[in-house]
């Protein structure tokens, strides 16, 4: 975003704990977890079953889910084109903020364009702080039988304009660093594969 007069005015305080100082508190490397995948791939069962299996295993996580934003901090944004832009830079300067504190931040939301996305990579790239997109991948037909909130129901029904997958857009991740089929492999079996790639890319050295 183009500078504003406000921002010209901003200083950013720099803090006396960095966040190498805050992962030894930790245990481990702090990363930003994007879960990205249409509406009943399984992202927030994923993110709810892997939060628990790290935290069982001592590893500091939160997650960030598209519906509990939207509940909070995103509520003034709509369903346009350039809102759902703005919920997705909201939430991955969010989560870029815990990634820095140490935490694994689960980010679990559609973020349907890949531009969204490659903006929310660079701006960690820009601070290093560690990124690892995953493609909660399954196919619209699987999703549509799921429909555990009725949406595709009523997209379908004409009630739900813009909805994605149906009348707007989903740009797969061309290049993930973890992809899920999660029509062809379990809850459990996908949680493990994730947690492991996750516990592997946090570990710290020595």
């Amino acid at each position: 975003m183009p500078p504003t007069d406000s921002s010209l005015n901003i200083t950013q305080t720099k803090f006396l704990l960095g966040t190498a100082e805050r992962e030894m508190l930790t245990g481990h490397h702090g990363l930003v977890v994007w879960m990205t995948g249409l509406s009943g791939a399984g992202k927030s069962s994923i993110a709810v079953g892997l939060d628990h299996h790290l935290n069982r295993q001592r590893h500091l996580s939160y997650i960030l889910d598209g519906d509990n934003l939207r509940s909070g901090l995103c509520m003034d944004l709509s369903f346009s084109e350039q809102d759902r832009s703005e919920n997705i830079r909201r939430a991955g300067e969010v989560a870029k903020l815990m990634a820095e504190a140490g935490l694994i931040v689960i980010c679990a939301l559609i973020s349907p364009f890949a531009m969204d996305r490659k903006k929310v990579r660079e701006s960690c790239d820009k601070s290093a702080v560690p990124f690892m997109e995953v493609f909660i991948n399954a196919p619209l037909e699987v999703c549509e039988q799921r429909d555990p909130k009725k949406l595709y129901q009523r997209a379908r029904a004409g009630s739900i304009p813009g909805f994605t997958g149906i009348d707007s857009p989903y740009e797969a991740p061309v290049n993930p660093e973890v992809e899920l089929r999660t029509d062809l492999h379990s809850l459990d079996d996908c949680i493990r594969h994730l947690a492991a790639n996750i516990t592997k890319r946090t570990a710290l050295e020595g």
